[in-house]
C-alpha cells in the first residue's frame, strides 16, 4: 500500500509540473512516504538525516516534505526537525502532510504512475475496522473506506489496455470491501467477478486477507475465475488460541484450520502464504510449540516472520515486552528453518 501511494503522489507532483530527479543531489524537492506500521522503517527516515543535512548544505533550496501513514508520536518526533523549530539552515524537514491532505480525500482514484510495467498495484479500500492488538494501522489510516466499484473497474480496465498482465488489489483486509450505501449486495467476491469479465489476458492478485472474514463465496469465486491467481496470503499470526485473544485477532486456530482445508478442498493447488509474529508478551515455550505444530500442518508456500516489537498508541505496548531478542530469533529461526524445508514440486 506504501508503494501504491507513492505511486499516487507522483502524479500529482507531474501533474503540478515537477518532473523526475535522475539522483537525490539533483532533486529541489524530495518526498519521504513514511510507514509507522513498522518501527524499523521510521527509523530508516532518521537514518537519513545526515545525507538529508548534506544534499541542503549543496542546495539550499531543497525542500524535503514527509507523509504517508504516520502515528502521532512519530509525526511529533519528525516535527522536532522541522523547519519552524529549528533556524532554516538546521532544519532537516520543511512540511509533514497527511496523506489525504496531501493528495486530496480521494486520492486512492488517482491514476497512478506505476513504477512496474508489467505488473500494477489497484487500491481497493484503506483503513481498518479490526484493531489487533499490535497494529497501528486504524490508527494511522483510520477506519475502513472503500472505492466505488465502478471506479476500480475502470481503474483495471485502463491498465489492461496499457498491457499490464497482473494486477493487484490492495487493501488492509480485502474481505471486508464494501463501498458505502452497498450492504449486503456487493462485497469482495463480487468486485472479483466482475474485474475476472474485464476482457484481456492478465491475472488478478490480492493483499491481504483476514481470516475471520474469508467467507465461502470467496472460497468459490477464487476456484472458479480463471484470472483469479490460485494464491492466498492467510495471516495466522500465532498458533496459540490464548495468544490469539491477546491479539484480538477473532478466531481459534481450530477455525483457521478449517478455513485452511476448505480453501484447499475447493483449491487443490493453492499456493499458501502466512504472516507470524514471534515473541507476543507472555508467549510461552508451550505456546510457540502451538505455532510450530501449526506450520507443520498447514506447510505453507510461504511465511513472512516478525519478530514482535511495541508500537506506541497500541494495546499490546501496554503489556510487558519480556520475551528476549535472543529467544525471538531463536523461535523465528525455527519457523523459518520449517517454511524453506517445504518440498517444492519437481
Amino acid at each position: 500500500m506504501n508503494e501504491s501511494d507513492s505511486e499516487r503522489i507522483a502524479t500529482v507532483l507531474e501533474n503540478d509540473g515537477y518532473k523526475k530527479a535522475n539522483s537525490l543531489e539533483q532533486a529541489d524537492l524530495i518526498v519521504v512516504n513514511a510507514c509507522s506500521v513498522r518501527q524499523t522503517a521510521i527509523d530508516r527516515i532518521f537514518g537519513l538525516l545526515n545525507n538529508i543535512k548534506r544534499l541542503k548544505k549543496k542546495n539550499p533550496k531543497l525542500r524535503i516534505v514527509i507523509t504517508g501513514c504516520i502515528l502521532k508520536s512519530d509525526k511529533r518526533k519528525f516535527e522536532e526537525f522541522l523547519t519552524p523549530y529549528r533556524t532554516c539552515s538546521g532544519a532537516e524537514f520543511d512540511e509533514i502532510l497527511d496523506i489525504e491532505k496531501f493528495l486530496g480525500k480521494n486520492y486512492l482514484s488517482l491514476k497512478p504512475k506505476c513504477i512496474n510495467k508489467f505488473s500494477a498495484f489497484v487500491p481497493i479500500m484503506t483503513g481498518c475496522d479490526n484493531y489487533c492488538t499490535y497494529c497501528v494501522v486504524p490508527y494511522t489510516r483510520g477506519r475502513e473506506k472503500s472505492r466505488p466499484a465502478q471506479s476500480i473497474i475502470n481503474e483495471v480496465a485502463n491498465l489492461i489496455k496499457e498491457g499490464y498482465k497482473e494486477i493487484t488489489l490492495l487493501g488492509q483486509n480485502v474481505n471486508s470491501y464494501l463501498p458505502a450505501g452497498k450492504a449486503g449486495k456487493y462485497g469482495f467476491a463480487a468486485l472479483l467477478k466482475k474485474i475476472n469479465n474485464i476482457s484481456g489476458d492478465f491475472i488478478i492478485k490480492f493483499l491481504t486477507n483476514h481470516p475471520k472474514d474469508f467467507s465461502d463465496e470467496l472460497i468459490n469465486t477464487i476456484a472458479k475465475r480463471k484470472k483469479v491467481a490460485k494464491e492466498i496470503h492467510l495471516p495466522i499470526q500465532s498458533g496459540d488460541d490464548d495468544i490469539l485473544k491477546k491479539m484480538n485477532r477473532g478466531y481459534t486456530v481450530r477455525q483457521y484450520k478449517n478455513l485452511v482445508k476448505k480453501i484447499r478442498e475447493k483449491i487443490p493447488n493453492v499456493k499458501l502464504s502466512t504472516d507470524v509474529i514471534v515473541g507476543f508478551p507472555d508467549e510461552t515455550n508451550k505456546q510457540f510449540e502451538n505455532t510450530v505444530k501449526l506450520f507443520k500442518e498447514v506447510n505453507y508456500d510461504l511465511a513472512y516472520i516478525n519478530k514482535y516489537s511495541p508500537r506506541v498508541g497500541t494495546v499490546a505496548a501496554k503489556l510487558k515486552d519480556n520475551v528476549s531478542w535472543q529467544e525471538k530469533k531463536r523461535r523465528w529461526n525455527i519457523l523459518n528453518e520449517i517454511v524453506n524445508k517445504k518440498e517444492k514440486p519437481k
